[in-house]
């Protein structure tokens, strides 16, 4: 009997050890970005706020009000660091699991608080101008991010952000376009990420470069010339824009690797520090990363690079 009651102990004790570990890298919070005051929109009873978390993508409908997820990294590892993430999904959904939450979780793991944006994606129906949507939720929430900082144990000159895919272009326009008034607003608190993460980005709206459909989820099917120089980013850096870290694969048939390259080349011109890593394979969509292609070691190019620039180490 005395056994029995030690080895209940001993299943209850390591329970709660689960819990505690499991808990000390997962969700913690969610923010609303507006408080119902959404810029720009436009009310549809036809949609409604739905988000299916057990998906690996959100329906394209679904996202009202957007919000963030936020992962608080565990005390004992915080550097200061965090990280805003937006995932990808061509600008008509999006891969909030493997380009979302996951990522978040690894950047927990390296003591970096993490942000996932359920933004808002491109819709005539529920907004004025569908081409600034997301670029007003990326200002936002790097606004929100900052003005927490020190509630949140957070750097405010250690503020990045990160994209995969569209996500990836709605971030380097965040980066290249952050000081833009695209809101009505007396927050004075800077948007400006202080680096990028760019994983297989759109970067580009220029016809031959781009991603067909996120181009046209954005900008419609008529864009005009001014729309597509303003939104391909690569022809809007300048000396404040942030540094970044990029990653593509050569074989990458949705986005064609000119998008990162080119950016990378325009960084160049303007002496920002940018670490581009291209893959022989890995294709599109893959997140952390496919075991068994080169592209999974990513991540910890991206954990170095982090550590080079000082991004890792205490606060």
């Amino acid at each position: 009997m005395e056994s029995v009651l030690k080895l209940k102990r001993v299943g209850i004790l390591m329970f709660l050890m689960l819990m505690v570990f499991g808990s000390s890298f997962s969700q913690s919070k969610v923010i609303e970005l507006w408080n119902g005051k959404v810029p720009g929109a436009i009310h549809n009873d036809k949609f409604k706020q739905i988000v299916d978390t057990t998906a690996s993508w959100v329906d394209k409908h679904s996202i009202i009000n957007p919000y963030l997820d936020v992962y608080l990294a565990p005390k004992e590892k915080s550097n200061g660091t965090a990280v805003v993430i937006c995932p990808g999904g061509a600008y008509v959904g999006m891969a909030v699991k493997h380009e979302g939450s996951q990522v978040a979780k690894w950047l927990n793991s390296l003591g970096v608080t993490a942000f996932v944006l359920k933004y808002r994606l491109p819709d005539d129906s529920i907004m004025k101008n569908k081409t600034v949507a997301p670029l007003q939720d990326g200002q936002r929430a790097i606004r929100i991010v900052r003005s927490h900082a020190k509630e949140w144990g957070i750097n405010p000159q250690k503020i990045g952000i990160m994209g995969f895919s569209a996500g990836g272009h709605m971030a380097s326009t965040l980066s290249t376009h952050y000081n833009e008034k695209v809101y009505e607003s007396d927050d004075l608190t800077s948007a400006r990420p202080d680096f990028s993460l760019l994983i297989y980005p759109v970067i580009s709206m220029e016809k031959g470069i781009t991603h067909w459909g996120s181009r046209v989820n954005l900008l419609g099917d008529n864009p005009t010339p001014e729309q597509v120089k303003h939104f391909s980013n690569e022809l809007q850096v300048n000396s404040e824009t942030p540094p970044a870290f990029m990653v593509h694969s050569l074989d990458d048939g949705a986005v064609p690797v000119q998008n990162s390259i080119n950016y990378a080349l325009a960084l160049q011109k303007f002496k920002i520090p940018c670490e581009l890593h291209l893959y022989q394979t890995g294709g599109h969509g893959y997140g952390m990363g496919n075991s068994t292609n080169t592209e999974s070691t990513w991540t910890e190019a991206c954990r170095k690079w982090l550590e080079m620039k000082g991004l890792l180490l205490s606060k």
